[in-house]
């Protein structure tokens, strides 16, 4: 097994969550450490896949897509190849931010973003619906989001 992470290693992934754009030089001077090392953590961070991507955060409101829907979704069958194509069919939908299969009540938990509710009866009626196997949907609207992150830090 690898090394697991330390209180070092920690601190670069709590600054790099914060601000992921950060210079090497900016995100050493954070963590307390010389430019040299601190590239090298990220570095090793990066090929054991602890950091699997650098991305920007959205404002899907002001992209004119603000509305957020949850969809709970159960399927008729329940096999591996069922459940994987119903997954690949959702991830291939521009608008559809997660994918979830789960245990419990429903077989997946889909989240997406649409322009309002023609936007999300659309997405319904021109893309969920008409997906093979498909038994129950159920859709709840955000009213508000009061915290969003991407990643977590244990420790």
């Amino acid at each position: 097994m690898s090394k697991p992470i330390d209180e070092i290693d920690r601190r670069i992934l709590k600054a790099l969550v914060a601000n992921g754009r950060l210079t090497n030089a900016e995100l050493a001077k954070a963590v307390g450490l010389s430019a040299s090392p601190c590239w090298q953590r990220v570095k090793r961070l990066e090929e054991k896949g602890v950091i699997s991507g650098y991305t920007a955060v959205l404002n899907h409101e002001a992209l004119g897509v603000g509305e957020t829907v949850m969809v709970e979704v159960s399927l008729d069958q329940h096999e591996t190849g069922v459940l994987e194509a119903f997954g690949k069919a959702m991830a291939d939908f521009p608008e559809v931010l997660e994918v979830h299969l789960m245990a419990g009540d429903h077989d997946f938990h889909v989240k997406i973003v649409a322009d309002g509710t023609r936007g999300v009866e659309e997405f319904l009626r021109e893309r969920l619906f008409k997906i093979a196997g498909l038994r129950h949907s159920k859709s709840s609207f955000s009213l508000r989001c009061l915290k969003r992150v991407s990643s977590y830090v244990p420790g």
